[in-house]
């Protein structure tokens, strides 16, 4: 069977069995698919089975032989033998997020081999709970590695951000790194010699440079913790922990769901902040702002950026005046649909756009893109 053909085969499984045999380790990735798809009711329901398929707890199947004599470690492990790292990405981030199958982050040989990515660090703060002591401390090691990529890469473009223009005061103490190149040309231009085409520098200048200086601001990050929010958890973590360390700013991470959570003593370590949140439950999102309200010092030094859907399991009435005093005093008050790496999102429009006419910021960001906003807004300042 040429390649071509194969693909097809594995694509469609027994569906195209007359395309011909699979060869060996064409049809153990054959079983592996089989394995994880094979428990998709809705091929049962269209007529279409993989080679090998049967049930796997799921209505619609027919019986057969191989796909459930693999166990999930066995699945693992055929998996990251027999197909290239982004198709092992993909199948694991099915078998987590649309297939359930909770054993690949609460088995501890499953973990020891998982690759770690985002759709596993959502896996195990979803099903935390059913960890126990060995395996939370194999799934701590899977967050730290995520984390810690994260931050990188986010730690960059908020240094970025916050590394706005310099001020440039005139100096009589020469430094080479300092040289005022524009007015040393400029005042030097009458010693032009046309037959070197060069400038004789009679007299140079020199500049210093010196960040600008900002007056200490305060950022209150509110982060709905219902499931729909997870991801937007995760950049929000990373988020204050990037913005912890920046100076003239201070930083504070707040959960809700109808309660609220004030976690910034733990914005310096995300992991372990990220393995105390409690995932889940309603949304009491005035409450949460209120509290926010409570936190400011300063009112006009103050950016409270929410993150939620914006469906409020609490009183509309009192979320809308919330909001519109922190906009009456001065506060610049940002509603985000989602923080995360492709910045969008489902929340409720009818309430973003009664924010909206409030005075507030309402949209949908990626870390950077709120880094540059904060950036902005504090330079103004």
């Amino acid at each position: 069977m040429d390649a071509e053909l194969e693909r097809w085969r594995l694509i469609l499984g027994e569906a195209a069995s007359e395309l011909g045999d699979l060869g060996e380790r064409a049809a153990a990735r054959d079983a592996a698919l089989d394995w994880l798809y094979g428990r998709d009711e809705s091929l049962g329901r269209r007529g279409i089975r993989r080679a090998g398929s049967r049930t796997h707890g799921g209505a619609g199947r027919t019986g057969g032989a191989g796909a459930s004599t693999l166990s999930t470690p066995e699945w693992i492990g055929a998996v990251h033998r027999l197909f290239p790292t982004p198709t092992i990405e993909r199948l694991e981030r099915d078998a987590v997020e649309r297939f359930r199958i909770d054993d690949l982050v609460t088995n501890p040989e499953v973990l020891r081999r998982i690759e770690p990515n985002q759709a596993m660090l959502r896996a195990v703060l979803t099903t935390k709970h059913l960890m126990n002591q060995e395996v939370l401390a194999l799934a701590r090691q899977l967050v730290n590695r995520v984390i810690r990529d994260l931050m990188e890469r986010l730690a960059t473009e908020v240094r970025q951000a916050f590394t706005g223009p310099r001020s440039r005061t005139p100096t009589r103490v020469p430094n080479s790194r300092n040289l005022d190149i524009r007015r040393t040309l400029r005042a030097n231009l009458r010693h032009f010699q046309p037959d070197t085409g060069k400038v004789v520098i009679e007299r140079p200048y020199f500049t210093t440079r010196s960040a600008k200086r900002m007056r200490p601001w305060q950022v209150v990050l509110l982060v709905d913790q219902s499931g729909s929010m997870l991801d937007s958890v995760i950049h929000s973590a990373v988020t204050a922990a990037c913005l912890w360390g920046l100076p003239g700013i201070r930083t504070h991470l707040v959960a809700f769901d109808t309660t609220v959570v004030d976690l910034t003593r733990d914005v310096e370590d995300p992991v372990e902040l990220l393995m105390k949140v409690q995932l889940g439950g309603g949304t009491d999102i005035a409450q949460a702002v209120q509290y926010a309200a409570g936190l400011i010092d300063n009112p006009r030094q103050a950016i409270v950026v929410l993150i939620s859907d914006l469906y409020e399991g609490g009183n509309d009435f009192t979320l809308r005046r919330e909001v519109a005093s922190l906009v009456g005093q001065g506060t610049e008050v940002v509603a985000l649909a989602a923080l995360n790496d492709e910045s969008g999102a489902v929340f409720n429009p009818f309430m973003g756009q009664q924010l909206a006419d409030l005075g507030a910021h309402v949209g949908a960001m990626t870390p950077g893109e709120l880094a540059g906003f904060l950036a902005d807004t504090i330079g103004r300042s």
